[in-house]
């Protein structure tokens, strides 16, 4: 059987690195790029081979593609976990850092699946991986760039998934609540930055608030391994399921979302903006 080869973007840290040394454990030829190279050094002592990629930018997607169809000739898995968290609110937040993240977040994915389907599709088999958020299924204050970029991706993968299932190309949406990795922390920071001085401070200081358990111990927010552990199923189920949501809560507060009216959610989602000390 040919040795399947996998490309993960984001892989400097967290899930992405997570994903691929579990990846690399199960016999995967394992690629990882990220747009910080220096960072990379532990997963290349762990026998993966990685390379300096940024999603937002074509010349270094495609020449990432490309070096890996000339080394291997094939790519039969791509998780698409590179992204981030801009929160603030729309009227302080500049349109620039929003439209930003729509490129590392949706635009990059959607870019490096427009290269690599020719391949899986000429192989007829390939599994395509993007990392959502329960935020694609939900809403809160101050998240309207990072929730819209990722409900952009929950909707564009359904789409690729009717297009690419006839050439035998699984798409898969993996769905994680919280996660200890950097991102609560950096999104908390952007959330401050943005909002925490001006008419929505309230709302930011509940949000951060929130976002800051992550370095607590909170159960709320689970290690980068669970969610890896998820997309290493998604990856390697011979009949996958098209969404897995992962982490504490993550299934009951999508079930929510479905179960409540628009306003009942309206006052969830506010409630918990607030926070503790509101």
């Amino acid at each position: 059987m040919t040795t399947q080869v996998a490309l993960i973007t984001g892989a400097s840290s967290g899930i992405g690195a997570e994903v691929a040394r579990k990846l690399k454990s199960k016999g995967y030829i394992v690629y990882g790029a990220a747009r910080r190279a220096d960072r990379l050094a532990e997963l290349e002592a762990d026998g993966i081979r990685t390379f300096e990629m940024d999603v937002t930018d074509d010349a270094s997607i495609t020449a990432g593609v490309k070096g890996i169809i000339d080394e291997t000739g094939r790519i039969d898995v791509l998780v698409n976990s590179a992204g981030y968290g801009l929160l603030g609110s729309v009227e302080e937040t500049p349109v620039g850092d929003g439209r930003h993240m729509f490129e590392v977040n949706v635009f990059g994915a959607m870019r490096l699946t427009q290269l690599v389907v020719p391949y899986m599709r000429e192989q007829r088999s390939g599994r395509i991986i993007n990392v959502s958020s329960i935020g694609g299924k939900i809403y809160s204050p101050l998240t309207t760039y990072y929730n819209g970029s990722k409900h952009a991706l929950e909707v564009m993968s359904d789409c690729l998934r009717l297009e690419l299932g006839q050439f035998g190309i699984d798409v898969v949406v993996v769905e994680p609540g919280g996660v200890r990795t950097e991102w609560p922390k950096i999104a908390a920071d952007h959330v401050e930055k943005n909002s925490g001085q001006g008419p929505y401070a309230r709302q930011a200081r509940g949000v951060a608030e929130g976002l800051r358990l992550s370095e607590t111990g909170s159960r709320r927010y689970v290690p980068a391994a669970v969610v890896a552990d998820g997309i290493v199923k998604a990856v390697t189920a011979k009949k996958p399921k098209t969404r897995y949501p992962v982490g504490y809560g993550a299934k009951a507060v999508i079930r929510l979302r479905w179960l409540l009216s628009d306003r009942a959610f309206d006052s969830l989602a506010l409630r918990a903006a607030r926070g503790s000390g509101a």
